[in-house]
């Protein structure tokens, strides 16, 4: 047994749980000024978790806030990376390499432009499609074979319009409402997808 292997029973025996199968991490920016923003959607889908599945995600590990769960019958650990958005990677493959998780068991929840409020799209692997955090997972994991949940978060109203300026701005109230309309869809099939049942949730919520 190695030391790194001593140090994950350590954490699994403190934790109370078992050593994690699965990484669910939503992806946003830390502080109160990001909070709900459109940039945020992937922490606003674990808050949804949250509040269903009963725990916290609040002890500061590998660069994020971090708690282990029981997800569709697998201990997960949920993450919320606090690198900011452009340097989610760092936190994921640190917690990845410690857990020695393969990158397919890494399931990442984040916000997609190209999608209206109130749409998903679930995805066994693809490439960043633009998103600055994906890229980074991307680039530290070493490869694009990850399961996804994209939830849309809308457009740019014009082409001229800064994108930085859309991202990091808010819902207005129906677009809230339409986002948050999906959220125990988020977490149903977060629970499938980590159950093994992929096809299923693609075909249930892929709408």
């Amino acid at each position: 047994m190695s030391i790194w292997d001593v140090f994950d029973k350590i954490s699994a025996e403190k934790g109370g749980s078992q050593k994690p199968e699965f990484i669910i991490a939503g992806l946003g920016n830390p502080g109160i000024q990001y909070e709900r923003t459109r940039h945020n959607a992937g922490f606003m889908a674990i808050a949804a978790m949250e509040e269903k599945y009963g725990f916290a995600v609040q002890n500061h590990k590998y660069k994020a806030l971090v708690t282990t769960a029981q997800i569709g019958g697998k201990s997960c650990l949920i993450m919320k990376p606090e690198t900011f958005m452009n340097n989610s990677g760092e936190a994921i493959e640190q917690a990845r390499a410690f857990y020695k998780i393969p990158l397919e068991n890494v399931l990442v929840i984040y916000d997609d432009i190209s999608l209206e409020p109130g749409h998903l799209r679930i995805r066994r692997r693809g490439s960043a499609g633009g998103h600055n955090g994906i890229k980074s997972i991307i680039a530290l994991c070493g490869g694009e074979d990850f399961p996804r949940i994209k939830i849309g978060v809308g457009k740019k109203p014009r082409p001229d319009y800064d994108l930085a300026d859309w991202v990091l701005g808010k819902f207005n109230e129906e677009q809230s409402k339409l986002f948050m309309s999906r959220m125990d869809d988020v977490c149903s099939a977060a629970e499938l997808i980590v159950s093994g049942k992929t096809d299923e949730a693609m075909n249930k919520y892929n709408k």
